[in-house]
């Protein structure tokens, strides 16, 4: 287990280096940083000062080497709507995003395996249809849509939820449900999927035959078998946390990563900007190895190689 932590520790090290040099690329074309820091009225003169004491008159690998160095001591420069630097700015926003992610993923869980279960339970019944369906239309709503609609209707309407900000376990109610709205529909049909498959084993059958009880037999012997797959989706899920976030957060204005970076592309700050996308892959990575580490705990046919 040691070896493969070291291997995998060791495969992320190229993989960022991919993604700081696919982050540079984009800022690099994104426009002139000059442009957006110095007044309208400033000169032509004052604009190339500034461009060679920030070294954009450097060739593109020169800049991406200096680029490398300063955020390998955690320097991503500063950013020019803030005034302060963007990493601490970033690590402040992460605690809202995580209390979002949290709540969401659990509203997730809480809906996808109940529903998951029973569904499989029922197959090729109404309830079966209605909750199938229903996972499609999940799937299918916009989260914006999705968070127009919950606002309009229960914080507008029916006042029972603030519109928007962070500070109470009631702010965090609607964007939430905005989030996990989606990540449970994926997750109700993967549960579905793999109970009908684990359903139809020869184990399950012969566990009916010498009369366990019908519900310890789905929970405890056919539901602990699917915890592999719905492991593996909760984890793939969280690109879409990540993204659906970033729209979530904008709509609710929930101050965390996914409202600073929106607001950051907007203002042209680059400096936040790479900052937001190095800390945001390095989060899913972690999770990738984390959910790694969990298989064999959860199955010990499976072996670290």
């Amino acid at each position: 287990m040691k070896k493969y932590i070291t291997k995998r520790l060791l495969e992320i090290i190229p993989v960022l280096f991919i993604i700081t040099f696919v982050v540079f690329v984009l800022m690099y074309h994104a426009g002139d940083p000059v442009a957006m820091m110095l007044p309208d009225e400033a000169s032509q003169e004052d604009r190339e000062n500034m461009r060679e004491a920030l070294g954009l008159n450097d060739p593109f690998i020169v800049q991406y080497g200096n680029f490398l160095k300063d955020i390998s001591t955690g320097n991503f420069g500063e950013s020019i709507r803030y005034n302060t630097q963007a990493l601490p700015l970033v690590i402040e926003r992460l605690p809202a995003s995580f209390e979002l992610a949290g709540v969401a993923m659990l509203v997730a869980i809480l809906i996808s395996i109940p529903l998951g279960i029973w569904s499989a339970n029922k197959r090729n019944t109404v309830t079966d249809l209605f909750i199938t369906g229903g996972s499609v239309l999940g799937k299918a709503m916009p989260n914006f849509w999705l968070g127009i609609m919950l606002i309009l209707i229960l914080a507008v309407n029916v006042q029972i939820f603030p519109v928007s900000g962070r500070g109470t376990l009631v702010h965090l109610v609607l964007p939430a449900i905005t989030l996990g709205t989606s990540i449970a529909a994926e997750m109700t049909r993967l549960v579905r999927s793999s109970m009908l498959d684990t359903l139809g084993q020869d184990y399950i059958r012969t566990a009916s035959s010498k009369g366990v009880p019908y519900f310890k037999v789905v929970v405890s012997h056919a539901f602990r078998n699917t915890l592999i797959p719905v492991i593996t989706i909760t984890t793939l899920q969280l690109s879409i946390v990540v993204s659906g976030s970033i729209i979530t957060e904008s709509v609710f204005q929930w101050p965390g990563l996914g409202l600073l970076l929106v607001q950051a592309v907007n203002a042209r700050d680059m400096a936040v900007v790479q900052a937001a996308v190095f800390i945001i892959a390095i989060l899913v990575i972690v999770v990738n190895l984390i959910t790694d580490l969990i298989y064999v705990l959860i199955d010990p046919r499976i072996k670290y190689s």
